[in-house]
């Protein structure tokens, strides 16, 4: 992909308004990406303070996230190293126990437009939402064992939990994530050229 088609399709996805009708604010797609991206890391949907700042992953889920990834902040948002695709782009509101999930429009809308422009060498699956779309039927029953079988997906794809501070118990309950799936982490953004 062009620096100018990579543009105008971020341009686009910036101005759509398909879900207007369906959330609790106005819509602002938040995303970043750009041509020569080797790393895409598809998540579940900006929450509130993102929403706010416009800014992928711009909370402690981001702070948590980035220490996985043992990765610089001018790194990560770099969008011609880290694609941030999410599953929904908006804001989808708040539920009974947290915020609600992504909306089912973003990703049969544009996903397909923007990854067939890029040329990802490591995707990263971030909670349930990303790796029921993209593992499917390879997935297991819970996302404990799809991230605890991450063996089965080859390197290019790595499952991860969300980095939330909701699930800090699944942090403790789950030690071998820390120990097992972290370095692995981070030898494959290594591989690709996307830690500094």
């Amino acid at each position: 992909m062009s620096r100018r088609a990579s543009l105008a399709l971020l341009n686009e996805i910036k101005a759509c308004r398909v879900c207007a009708d369906k959330l609790p604010h106005e819509p602002r797609p938040v995303l970043s990406f750009g041509p020569r991206a080797r790393v895409a890391l598809i998540g579940q949907a900006p929450g509130a303070s993102v929403h706010k700042s416009g800014v992928p992953w711009d909370d402690p889920s981001g702070e948590t996230l980035r220490d996985w990834m043992a990765i610089d902040r001018d790194r990560f948002y770099d969008p011609d190293v880290i694609a941030i695709v999410p599953m929904g782009f908006c804001f989808p509101g708040h539920g009974k126990s947290g915020d609600l999930p992504p909306r089912i429009e973003c990703a049969p809308l544009w996903h397909e437009r923007i990854f067939e422009q890029l040329d990802v060498d490591l995707t990263l699956l971030v909670g349930q939402y990303a790796q029921a779309q993209y593992l499917g039927d390879r997935r297991a029953r819970t996302l404990t064992e799809t991230v605890k079988n991450w063996r089965d997906f080859g390197s290019s794809v790595l499952p991860l939990p969300h980095p939330s501070p909701r699930n800090r118990p699944w942090l403790a309950k789950n030690p071998w994530f820390m120990k097992e799936v972290v370095p692995v982490l981070r030898r494959r953004l290594g591989r690709v050229g996307a830690r500094g």
